[in-house]
């Protein structure tokens, strides 16, 4: 496909995965993630890359530059500049937190899926070993 044409709010909800790449272009990346109750994504900067998420069911708080905190829910969005420290929880202790984020430029490997936390972060850990 030349690019990505699709459902993506039922994409989104629909996922179960931690991290999902649905497209990646020269770019920018299209990913959709699901947090479970209580997990976050851990805090995080990327140098050169802006970072856009829009929350599709459910609550986040967002936590920038270790400082800054945000709470948003379902149809809101957040914009991350490259170079920013943030960290995205699911405040739900009962519910699964579903998003999608958009990376420029794309920040994960092409097709890349991590069912879980765990699983994303022994793959990066595995990057950062090569």
């Amino acid at each position: 496909m030349t690019g990505y044409v699709g459902p993506i709010e039922k994409q989104t909800i629909e996922n179960t995965y931690f991290r999902q790449v649905l497209f990646t272009g020269p770019h920018s990346q299209l990913v959709v993630m699901c947090l479970l109750p209580g997990e976050d994504i851990g805090d995080e900067v990327h140098p050169r890359v802006d970072q856009f998420f829009r929350i599709e069911k459910g609550q986040a708080k967002f936590v920038l530059n270790e400082k800054e905190v945000h709470t948003v829910g379902d149809g809101e969005a957040v914009v991350i500049p490259a170079g920013t420290y943030h960290n995205v929880t699911n405040t739900s202790k009962t519910l699964e937190l579903k998003l999608y984020t958009i990376y420029s430029p794309p920040n994960h490997p092409v097709g890349t899926v991590h069912k879980t936390k765990a699983e994303a972060e022994a793959a990066e850990a595995a990057e950062v070993v090569k």
